[in-house]
């Protein structure tokens, strides 16, 4: 392809960097903007870095070619835009020298060094190569040189200023700028006049490198009061009589389609239990799935994302359930897709082990889950997740049980195996590989070993489950803890009129939002995480009723912990202290919620005012005590961080542990630090350390709970301000100016889940939860009046709505990355209250 094709190529690049930021500079927006195929681009570009590399080559031909140097430079304006270029006055500049493009804009130049800095700061080594080469030339000159060297900090200083809308001077400012820039350059010997203008010949708003704000800082202040007016009063509202809040919380079609599976488990229509109730229950999950449907045919976990095996598999399988037949169109769209993306042997091992209890996958070809695990000695059990205790053990007593029921008309999925792809489990290293062999190993145990240690394990097992279902809302409080409980529960002989049975099947029935026709089922309910986040933001601003805070105070109050749980099994010694994410979860405290709770309390007071400042002692003992020994802290557990056991079969569904990770790492750092503890502390200068070692490259957090770099980030920056740690100041202003770079062009934030697939940003819709994230990330940098931060509060302020909240489709919540996605229909509301109130108060500060 022709150099000019290259040159369309970069000119395309910089043209999405420009309007998008760094975030939306991939190689398929570039070949689509630049109307050419991936492999087109991927011929002359093998990445986004070698992008940026091709981008500061046009920058250095501009400064060989007398467009930019490293001396003295002039404002020069391109066209109707108010940004500007610079043309040098140094005597080495080659004259009448062209170039194969048009003159950089400051702007452009400022933009490119930005993005290079956030993606691999080495690519800067050219450029500094050069500015090296020029402060020589300076230091040689001696003070001869002081006066270029002023103009050329001043003109590069307003290139910044655009890109960054750092309080960019004013139009008079700017007059007298261009004017003393000349003046300077008028004093320079051996200086000829470039043939482009210079400033004393341009308009007075030549330097003028500010985007015009929708509204000034005062009146933009003005219209935040009139909305947090608003929306405190309406979050207000949503209490509920008790003293909490809870908004839905709801994710894709998987949960609907598990139900119907579980509803055949446990009502078999070859056992004459399926009858009219429970069709009628059928009846009203399918609309949910059907309604999701992609018009490619399939299913996605997330919205806007593409189909996934996963999700389209279970719903196929739950519609043939519901009775539609492989011939309906909507069937035969979904099983193209299946195999499309590589048929039943590419979903993942819950997907087969829920289709093989009724025949529809080999069982033989499912990861062995034996209930003998709960026998290992050393506690092998505890070095997993919470979430997948409560799913591992039930599940191994369904498998141990070796029941299989058949599904209605006993007809299978035959059609959805991809032909001529082998069965077999995927063996990736010679880690997967040792335990592949030790799953062909518990397979031939399965059919000969002991029957008396099987009976054993089997038994010990049920407790484990059993103990585990007291003082709580279900076994883990989650969706497929409960059904897998029920299954189990079954196996087991289980009449239905068992207290446990009607216990459990009440839990996982109170999931389900039920609308006339329809049902949807919640993965969890959120009381204690709501609650807490609608406190604070009240508190922050101030306008917190006191008796609504109080109730709400009372309310948490009673949600403490006090029982001894699984996080008892590394911290024997330490005292039980805070809160759980649900209504009920005594033996899994969220360390997450309890520093939520801990920063919302600060803005409220119990009735009970001393049993408040115990409460709040022993949760702040127990965060202490929780953290891990590489100075994070997880959701739930200590140094739950052996990678080995990502490598079993069954750990293909990215749940088995629960390391330490940025986002809740940051809240917890905000939330002790309020409490009087300073980076001098060696819990926090723990803490501090390992939020530093954990930034990226390009200057954001991964988010674990939230999506994604938005949420990392954002919680990362408020922990690490608050702890004042000197040592953190480079890498909080490095995190802003990546939050400015991912600005989208109207204003907001928004970011895909896609970002945990493609392990970095990927731009999506604006939505009011990140952009607010964003927003808090940069007043805790201490930007309150940058262009790029009045664009968020505008983008804000026009998208509430009448009832003082915003609309939030996408999902911005994380269950398990790449896997499941949530929704919380209340971090529209309270997150942009809390951005807009943070923002107001640093204004009024400064």
């Amino acid at each position: 392809m022709s150099l000019s094709t290259r040159q369309s190529i970069l000119e395309t690049a910089l043209d999405v960097l420009m309007k998008d930021g760094v975030g939306a500079l991939t190689l398929e927006r570039v070949a689509r903007d630049a109307g050419l195929s991936k492999g087109g681009l991927l011929y002359h570009y093998e990445g986004k870095e070698q992008l940026l590399e091709g981008l500061i080559e046009l920058l250095i031909r501009d400064w060989d070619h007398g467009q930019i140097h490293a001396d003295a430079t002039i404002p020069t304006r391109q066209g109707p835009s108010s940004s500007y270029s610079s043309t040098t006055l140094e005597s080495d500049v080659v004259e009448n020298s062209q170039t194969d493009h048009s003159p950089l804009r400051g702007q452009e130049i400022a933009s490119i060094l930005m993005a290079a800095r956030a993606i691999n700061p080495q690519l800067l080594e050219p450029i500094q190569k050069r500015y090296g080469n020029w402060q020589n030339i300076v230091r040689a000159n001696g003070r001869g040189s002081i006066r270029p060297l002023m103009a050329r900090l001043v003109t590069m200083g307003l290139w910044f200023s655009e890109a960054l809308g750092l309080a960019t001077p004013t139009h008079e400012q700017q007059e007298g700028l261009a004017q003393e820039i000349q003046s300077l350059m008028e004093q320079k010997e051996s200086t000829r006049e470039p043939s482009g203008s210079i400033a004393s010949r341009q308009s007075p708003d030549t330097l003028n490198t500010t985007k015009s704000t929708p509204a000034g800082l005062q009146e933009l202040e003005s219209l935040a009061n009139q909305s947090l007016e608003h929306s405190g009063q309406s979050l207000l509202g949503k209490q509920d009589i008790q003293g909490f809040w809870q908004g839905d919380l709801t994710a894709d079609t998987t949960l609907e389609s598990d139900y119907i599976l579980l509803l055949l488990w446990l009502y078999p229509p070859d056992a004459g239990k399926w009858n009219s109730t429970i069709q009628a229950k059928v009846d009203k999950a399918m609309p949910t799935i059907l309604d999701r449907q992609l018009p490619d045919g399939g299913w996605n976990i997330y919205l806007e994302g593409p189909a996934e095996v996963n999700a389209t598999t279970r719903a196929y399988v739950a519609l043939r359930v519901g009775g539609y037949t492989p011939e309906n169109p909507i069937m035969q769209r979904a099983r193209e897709r299946i195999l499309a993306l590589g048929g039943l042997q590419a979903t993942n091992s819950y997907t087969k082990n829920n289709l093989s209890m009724f025949g529809l996958f080999p069982r033989k070809y499912t990861p062995s889950v034996p209930p003998e695990l709960v026998l290992i000695p050393g506690n092998i059990l505890y070095e997993i997740s919470s979430w997948s205790r409560a799913i591992v053990v039930p599940l191994s007593i369904i498998k141990a049980s070796g029941i299989q029921h058949c599904v209605p008309g006993n007809w299978n999925i035959e059609e959805l195996f991809l032909p001529k792809r082998k069965l077999t489990l995927p063996r990736k290293d010679p880690f997967s590989i040792m335990f592949h062999q030790a799953d062909k190993v518990l397979k031939l145990w399965e059919k000969r070993g002991l029957k008396d240690i099987r009976a054993k394990a089997i038994r010990e097992a049920e407790k484990w489950m059993l103990d585990h279902m007291r003082f709580t809302d279900g076994l883990g409080a989650i969706f497929p803890g409960m059904m897998y409980a029920l299954m189990a529960m079954d196996a087991l002989g289980y009449e239905r009129d068992h207290p446990d049975f009607i216990d459990t099947l009440h839990q996982l029935e109170g999931l389900i939002l039920e609308r006339e026709d329809t049902l949807q089922f919640q993965p969890s309910l959120s009381p204690v995480w709501d609650t807490a986040i609608a406190m604070f933001s009240l508190g922050e601003l101030g306008i917190g009723e006191s008796e609504a805070m109080r109730h709400g105070a009372d309310w948490l109050l009673s949600k403490e912990v006090r029982r001894r749980g699984d996080w008892s099994v590394k911290r024997p010694k330490l005292q039980p202290g805070g809160w759980p994410f649900q209504f009920a979860n005594e033996l899994y405290p969220d360390i997450d919620d309890t520093a939520m709770v801990l920063l919302a309390l600060q803005h409220a007071k119990a009735s009970d005012t001393d049993r408040q400042t115990r409460v709040e002692n022993r949760a702040i003992n127990w965060l202490i005590g929780m953290q891990s020994s590489d100075g994070g802290w997880a959701a739930f557990d200590v140094d739950n961080n052996w990678a080995l056991l990502n490598k079993v079969p069954f750990a293909d569904h990215n749940a088995m542990l629960d390391p330490s990770c940025p986002d809740i790492t940051g809240r917890v750092l905000e939330a002790l630090c309020r409490r009087g503890y300073t980076h001098s502390h060696k819990v926090i200068a723990s803490a501090v350390q390992y939020l530093l070692s954990q930034q990226e490259p390009n200057g954001s957090w991964y988010g674990r709970w939230g999506v994604n770099y938005t949420y990392g980030t954002f919680l990362a920056l408020r922990g690490l301000e608050a702890s004042g740690s000197p040592s953190a100041v480079p890498t909080i202003q490095r995190a802003a100016i990546w939050v400015r770079s991912v600005q989208n062009q109207d204003g907001g934030w928004g970011e895909s889940c896609a970002s945990y697939e493609q392990h970095e940003f990927i731009a999506a819709s604006s939505t009011p939860s990140q952009t607010a994230w964003a927003l808090l990330a940069l007043v805790s940098a201490g930007d309150k009046t940058s262009e790029s931060v009045q664009r968020g509060i505008n983008w804000l302020l026009t998208h509430q709505e009448p009832n003082g909240g915003w609309h939030e489709d996408l999902m911005t919540g994380t269950g398990f990355p790449n896997v499941f996605y949530l929704q919380y229909h209340l971090y529209a509301h309270y997150f942009p209250l809390l951005a807009l109130g943070t923002w107001r108060a640093g204004l009024r500060t400064d």
